[in-house]
């Protein structure tokens, strides 16, 4: 949320902030180093053990109630052990967390946040630290250039299958330097394997666990903002994550995911192979599985209950808020307010009524292998936003919750003619530039975070590699006639989808719109005349480049603290999908793909200016504002009666590309 912050409130904590970026990006990298160890850094750990947070409350926007709410539960013992599992879901758990980061919000200066956050990491479970320390280095104006090292080097046993964390206890134990393969869990016996790269990419994991970290279920407007469009923005980043999942499935010969039925067996199992630093293994769930009602959580009947209830309100156009008022939601804003009751959100019109799909779904699907607390099992992975894609039941949970918004969707009018067109601008040509073509190579991460050590004993180099999907470079190239005789203002939007199913069968259009991949969405101006654009793959603004190595965050400090350009800069935004899943995997007879590009009025659509000069804005907005006015997905959200209105526009331009996978491995020496 670093550009989402009010100016008000970035240009006041500059003034009152004197200590440099390069510092302050210093303090991050140490307080996360090492997190289930003492603080490494002598200057935070003297810190860590002198602050007095109650001292000055001059230094707290609250006037220290938050702090003083935090050290009374400490002083009295509530709160959750050091060397316990953390889970955000655990009603009590997570109280604790927004505890801290309701401290860390308050702190009017930065080295007050940091001196909290070096004392309350030597007293706060470190999962919940480290959840609580996150999400206040995202929102807090004071920390709008720090660059957050990737969790999975910061935790890496949510990451990292359990017999390659033992290698590395065996390494460091043993002063052996060591460098581990990764697999992916599961044999060929499971078809789900063809597909568990995706799922249990690491990047693909950080990228959802972000998400929900710059848009939090419990976020309220008295964190000094509001979240614009909080509710679509979470149907939108499921919507394509589900989609995508669908292309990986389709590139490797599989049908389409099936949704989640509350009546019917969860028919394919998981077995995580992971392990919790503290609490044993994440548990397993065996094929055909019938939900059973969840202990002091829900039961299945309630769940088809709110289903009910929402798709109710679909049907009738409108929700009912917690005092009986009807809200209007056949417009392009509902699918905020039913994405708000969905999750649910604290932003929800009336969540006694409506419940907590989402949130409550992840609990229920997660705890099948111990619904009743029988064996005392620790949270399953879909209880963490760092683990649920995991387990292929996640995207059919999505798959069911996206088959709502999509009857909310398809109850909308369709787009007409005025509403699409663009006048005077037309694309004479469409074309890639560049193979479509994907490969695999090893990435390498770091564990030293995994091995419990002591300043007495040395580091050793202790990392793992696994396979990931990546794609060679390519461009889209999109010729441009601007008949108007002046310049204007133009937004490009660029979608692909499937453009059969695994039986062959060719998707119509208006079945290939609702699973198209936003693969760019950028503002340019169109000069009078022909227009030459040739947009990389790798700009597109909605994804981001992989999150440096806690090495490199160290190294690139260093740089910055000696007056060098450190490349940080680069890296502040971690949120959209990591570019290398910008295309899905395709296979060695070329997936094809239906690719549609059309240009829209850039005047029209922005909600604030600039934006042709500014393409970092698409995860979460400038501001506080979402840039673009227009629908997430428009112009392919909403039914299509007849395709050829979009054919018959001169702005939309619509041809079949193919994607490839050549069965190319590139190996770690």
């Amino acid at each position: 949320m670093k550009v989402l912050v009010l100016l008000a409130l970035v240009a006041a904590a500059t003034a009152a902030d004197d200590i440099s970026a390069a510092q302050k990006q210093h303090e991050v990298n140490f307080m996360l180093h090492k997190i289930y160890g003492n603080i490494r850094d002598p200057e935070l750990k003297k810190i860590a053990d002198t602050f007095d947070p109650e001292a000055d409350l001059s230094h707290y926007s609250d006037g220290g109630e938050a702090v003083h709410a935090l050290i009374r539960d400490y002083k009295d013992q509530k709160l959750l052990e050091q060397k316990h599992y953390f889970s955000l879901f655990n009603a009590r758990h997570r109280e604790e967390a927004l505890m801290l980061f309701d401290v860390l919000i308050h702190c009017k200066d930065w080295k007050t946040f940091i001196s909290n956050a070096a004392y309350f990491r030597q007293i706060i479970n470190e999962g919940e630290f480290v959840y609580a320390f996150y999400v206040a280095n995202i929102h807090s104006p004071l920390a709008t250039t720090i660059v957050l090292p990737p969790l999975y080097e910061v935790t890496p046993h949510l990451f990292t299958n359990s017999e390659v964390i033992e290698a590395a206890y065996r390494a460091q134990q043993t002063q052996t330097p060591g460098k581990f393969r990764s697999t992916f869990t599961g044999t060929k016996k499971n078809t789900e394997q063809r597909v568990a790269y995706f799922g249990e990419d690491i990047g693909l994991n950080t990228h959802h666990v972000t998400w929900h970290m710059e848009f939090p279920f419990w976020w309220e407007d008295k964190y000094k903002y509001r979240l614009d469009r909080k509710g679509e923005n979470f149907f939108w980043v499921h919507h394509q994550l589900t989609v995508r999942f669908d292309a990986e499935r389709l590139s490797n010969h599989l049908d389409p995911v099936e949704e989640l039925d509350w009546k019917k067996p969860i028919h394919h199992g998981f077995a995580p192979h992971t392990s919790y630093k503290y609490g044993g293994q994440f548990p397993s769930r065996p094929d055909n599985v019938n939900f059973e009602d969840v202990d002091d959580v829900a039961r299945i009947r309630d769940m088809i209950i709110i289903d009910s209830r929402i798709r109710d309100a679909i049907a009738h156009g409108y929700v009912i808020d917690e005092e009986g008022k009807h809200i209007d939601i056949q417009n392009e804003h509902g699918i905020d307010i039913l994405g708000d009751i969905i999750e649910s959100s604290m932003y929800s019109p009336n969540v006694q009524y409506y419940g907590a799909l989402h949130n409550t779904a992840h609990i229920v699907l997660g705890r099948q292998a111990d619904p009743h607390g029988k064996y005392d099992l620790p949270p399953g992975v879909l209880e963490h936003f760092e683990t649920a894609t995991r387990d292929p039941s996640f995207f059919r949970l999505h798959k069911y919750m996206d088959n709502i918004f999509k009857e909310h969707k398809d109850s909308l009018p369709s787009y007409t003619k005025e509403d699409l067109e663009f006048s005077g601008i037309v694309i004479d040509n469409l074309c890639t530039e560049g193979e479509l073509a994907t490969y695999f190579e090893d990435f390498e991460y770091d564990l030293i975070n995994a091995v419990d050590d002591t300043e007495k004993i040395k580091d050793v180099a202790i990392s793992t590699y696994v396979p990931r999907l990546n794609h060679k470079d390519f461009a889209f190239k999109i010729d441009i006639e601007n008949q108007n005789h002046e310049d204007k203002l133009a937004v490009i939007r660029i979608f692909a989808w499937p453009h059969a199913d695994a039986n062959g069968i060719e998707f119509t259009f208006d079945e290939g719109r609702w699973n198209a991949i936003e693969l760019d969405r950028f503002w340019t101006v169109l000069k009078e005349g022909m227009n030459h654009i040739v947009r990389e793959g790798r700009d597109s603004a909605v994804t981001v480049p992989d999150v440096p190595s806690f090495r490199s965050l160290f190294q690139m400090t260093d740089k910055a603290k000696n007056g060098l350009r450190s490349g940080l800069e680069e890296f502040v935004s971690a949120t959209g999908l990591p570019n290398r899943f910008i295309l899905p995997k395709g296979n060695h007879e070329g997936l094809k793909m239906d690719l549609v590009v059309i240009v829209t009025d850039g005047e029209a659509d922005a909600a604030v200016e600039g934006l042709h000069e500014n393409n970092d804005f698409i995860h979460y907005g400038i501001n506080g504002v979402y840039p673009d006015k227009r629908s997430h997905g428009f112009p392919l959200d909403r039914h299509v009666e007849d395709e050829r209105l979009f054919e018959e526009l001169d702005n939309f331009k619509h041809i079949h590309v193919k994607i490839y996978n050549h069965g190319e491995h590139i190996h770690k020496q």
